[in-house]
């Protein structure tokens, strides 16, 4: 099933998400340069500290914990050690440009992490096979929101609709490295409903997202009973979605291997 993350530096939500089944708890450091570019835009913009890390891994028993770091910068050594000190179990590099920045953050967390690259500047697609030839790096994912800004698209899911994103799947899949993209609602919101983009997970092979913070936004909710609600209720049916996806998966998998049986023997 999908690797499902949530965006969070308070320890009573990172608990209450891995309860209720969430693989991955995110902290997010970015802040260069972030703000400028998502301007007027209804988009998260995280306030984390290198201390959440600590706060939030202390608390976490099954879920692994994921890190954002900023873009490489006059500091990532000392920030990059530091997150890692502090717990991270994976990595992740955004807005990179260069092969180089991809080269200098591998060498950087230097094996003692998982490393992920969020594919979110026209430059890194156009570099994407050259840093695909690196090793060292275990996953990658596809950032929507600063990538559909770059090529001056006015809906994220846009990249999706035209195949870009699986476009990038299929390079990244070749590598054997798992990718994933974008951000799931509740199912049966968002302006693309979520049981659509999660069908077009599985159908090119994506494994990792995010949930959205609409899939529960805990900055207009108080009570963490309610909180607890939404989380549950909410990944049940998004497991319950892949469940049945699956099935369907499997009913074709099977079918295919008959027809390829039967025209082996009427070869034969």
């Amino acid at each position: 099933m999908l690797k499902l993350m949530y965006i969070t530096n308070r320890p009573e939500i990172a608990e209450i998400a891995e309860n209720a089944g969430v693989d991955r708890i995110f902290i997010d450091l970015e802040q260069i340069g972030k703000a400028e570019r998502q301007e007027g835009m209804d988009t998260v913009q995280s306030l984390h500290s290198l201390d959440d890390i600590k706060k939030v891994k202390s608390v976490l028993s099954k879920a692994e914990l994921l890190v954002r770091s900023n873009p490489i910068h006059e500091g990532s050594r000392e920030e990059i050690d530091t997150i890692i000190e502090n717990g991270a179990n994976i990595v992740m590099l955004p807005f990179f440009k260069t092969v180089n920045e991809v080269a200098k953050f591998i060498d950087l967390v230097n094996g003692r992490a998982q490393i992920m690259l969020l594919v979110e500047t026209a430059e890194a697609v156009e570099k994407l096979d050259a840093i695909l030839e690196l090793d060292g790096i275990d996953e990658i994912h596809i950032g929507l929101n600063d990538l559909h800004l770059a090529y001056h698209m006015k809906f994220m899911f846009e990249l999706l609709a035209n195949g870009t994103v699986e476009y990038l799947g299929k390079k990244i899949l070749k590598k054997r490295i798992p990718f994933g993209f974008g951000g799931i609602a509740q199912l049966g919101s968002g302006m693309l409903p979520a049981e659509h983009i999660i069908k077009e997970h599985y159908r090119i092979g994506s494994s990792i997202a995010i949930l959205s913070r609409s899939f529960c936004n805990v900055d207009t909710m108080f009570d963490l009973h309610e909180i607890e609600k939404v989380f549950n209720d909410g990944m049940i049916a998004i497991r319950n979605l892949e469940r049945e996806i699956m099935q369907y998966k499997a009913y074709f998998l099977d079918n295919e291997r008959t027809v390829v049986q039967i025209v082996k023997e009427i070869v034969s």
